[in-house]
């Protein structure tokens, strides 16, 4: 009974202690009230929460937004954001053409005006974001060069005042060397590599990517048909972007006696895919590969050779990538990491798989 007593007298004294604030007090951390309480989750382990986006904005001024490419990239960007807990902003000017540059120039003055932006994301279409450039070097915003545009045009780049930190790009000449070794591998299983076998290239532009782009097919399909011991004739036809002048290119090589055509970008591909429909006789017989995407490629390639003339495969910028990519490496020099530029090759694709890879926002529509 008197061991009882004293353990209540015990409690007792120690519940004294606490109501009159007794002792050192543990600190608590006082956390903001939930808007929708009744809508709310129930409480995780922070350890498995998902990174909150309070570390600053990367702002991404692309050459376009409404295309399903530049979507793509921007998929990639704000996954590359989300995951590194930033916000992503993208924008684009309203056509990819030069005379919008004064447009995309105020999408970059809005960005260095706003204190949150921590870095950004740039493709010009243009020349005149010298000023631009300085400003962000004196603010100390690391700047990204994605897909085209500042380190094709060294001229924006102010002496001993250059934010840039890198390029996040397609590497052309790999991507077309991807289309050239799967394209080889069809015409080697097909017995059709051999001596003289004529191949036909039309070249969208002269600007760097049309040239890498020519060249590097080229380049890498003769060095797998010499190690073959094959030569190979090759017939290039170098096409300005303007309406019409694909379409004469293709002409050209049929009457060349092309029996393949490796054609470097969407806009070819736009132009041609009518023509050789509409003629499915006169172009039944011949081989072509692609690059890019959209939706004549797609309605092309999935005939699979059983309306007109077979679209063996073709190599799909790796949009998203170059989205990720990029947002990606503004991150990383703001943490302190090291940087370097990168270079995407590309995917290739075919009737098989065009499907999963649309899924997975590499092949595009539109």
């Amino acid at each position: 009974m008197k061991k009882l007593l004293a353990l209540l007298l015990a409690l007792v004294m120690v519940a004294g202690l606490v109501a009159c604030g007794g002792g050192e007090a543990t600190p608590t951390t006082t956390e903001a009230p939930v808007e929708n309480p009744t809508d709310s989750p129930a409480q995780e382990d922070p350890t498995d929460a998902p990174v909150a986006a309070d570390k600053g904005t990367i702002a991404v001024i692309a050459k376009g937004e409404t295309h399903a490419f530049w979507q793509a990239v921007k998929a990639g960007a704000v996954d590359a954001g989300a995951a590194a807990g930033y916000e992503v902003t993208f924008r684009g000017p309203t056509a990819e053409s030069e005379e919008y540059v004064p447009e995309q120039r105020e999408m970059v003055q809005a960005a260095l005006n706003n204190d949150d932006v921590k870095g950004i994301v740039l493709a010009t279409i243009g020349l005149g974001f010298a000023d631009e450039l300085t400003a962000a070097f004196d603010k100390g915003l690391p700047v990204v060069e994605f897909d085209s545009g500042l380190y094709d045009n060294n001229a924006d780049v102010t002496a001993e005042k250059d934010p840039t930190i890198g390029s996040v790009a397609t590497d052309n000449f790999a991507a077309a060397g991807v289309v050239a070794e799967n394209f080889y591998a069809y015409l080697k299983n097909n017995s059709l590599a051999v001596d003289g076998y004529k191949i036909g290239i039309i070249q969208h532009d002269s600007t760097s990517t049309g040239i890498d782009r020519a060249g590097g097919f080229k380049a890498k399909i003769e060095e797998l048909a010499a190690a073959d011991g094959i030569t190979l004739d090759i017939n290039v036809q170098v096409k300005a972007n303007n309406e019409g002048e694909y379409k004469l290119g293709l002409s050209a090589l049929k009457d060349w006696g092309a029996q393949s055509i490796f054609m470097t970008n969407e806009g070819v591909v736009n132009e041609v895919f009518p023509e050789i429909s509409t003629n499915a006789d006169a172009y039944k017989d011949i081989l072509f590969a692609g690059f890019d995407a959209g939706t004549n490629q797609y309605t092309w390639m999935k005939d699979a050779g059983a309306t007109y003339a077979l679209l063996v495969g073709s190599v799909a910028q790796d949009s998203y990538n170059i989205g990720y990519k990029a947002v990606e490496m503004a991150i990383n020099k703001l943490e302190g990491k090291e940087v370097s530029d990168v270079g995407i090759a590309g995917v290739w694709y075919t009737a098989e798989n065009i499907d999963e890879q649309k899924d997975r926002n590499i092949f595009y529509m539109g």
